[in-house]
C-alpha cells in the first residue's frame, strides 16, 4: 500500500467526516454506505451477510451470556435522588467524570464498573466505608 491509497479523515464537532488533503484543505468524505439497502434487508439477509464476514464474526450465544452491561449511571444516581454534584461528591468521583460517563463520552473502566454495580446495590456500605 503507497500513501496515496490512505484517506486521511477528521470528524469534526459537528459529526462531519471530512478528508484531510496534503495541503491542509478539506471537503466531506462521501461514505459508501447503501443505507436503503440495509433499511430493506431481511433477518436472514442481516444474518447472512454476518456470517459471512470472517474478520468479525456474530458471538455465539454462550460469548454474549459473558458480557456485563456497562451500569446505567443516570438510573443509579436518579435511584438516589442525586444530582450529579452530589453523587459525585458522596462517592469521591470527579464531577466531569459523571458527565462524561451520562453522556456517553467516555465509558467507565473495569474498576468504575464494579464501584458502580457496588453503589447500585448497596450505597450505603460505599458511602460508610468512604467515611473511613
Amino acid at each position: 500500500m503507497s500513501q496515496k491509497d490512505i484517506v486521511r479523515a477528521k470528524l469534526l464537532p459537528d459529526g462531519t467526516v471530512v478528508q484531510i488533503f496534503p495541503d491542509h484543505s478539506t471537503q466531506p468524505l462521501q461514505g459508501q454506505t447503501h443505507w436503503e439497502r440495509i433499511k430493506t434487508m431481511t433477518e436472514e439477509e442481516i444474518e447472512s451477510a454476518a456470517l459471512s464476514d470472517s474478520d468479525n464474526p456474530p458471538l455465539s450465544k454462550e460469548e454474549l451470556e459473558r458480557f456485563k452491561p456497562v451500569p446505567n449511571l443516570k438510573q443509579i444516581r436518579q435511584q438516589l435522588h442525586m444530582t450529579q454534584a452530589e453523587f459525585a461528591e458522596s462517592f469521591s468521583l470527579p464531577l466531569g467524570t459523571i458527565r462524561d460517563w451520562e453522556q456517553g463520552a467516555k465509558q467507565p473502566d473495569s474498576a468504575a464498573k464494579v464501584l458502580l454495580r457496588v453503589i447500585a446495590k448497596n450505597p450505603q456500605a460505599v458511602l460508610q466505608a468512604l467515611r473511613g
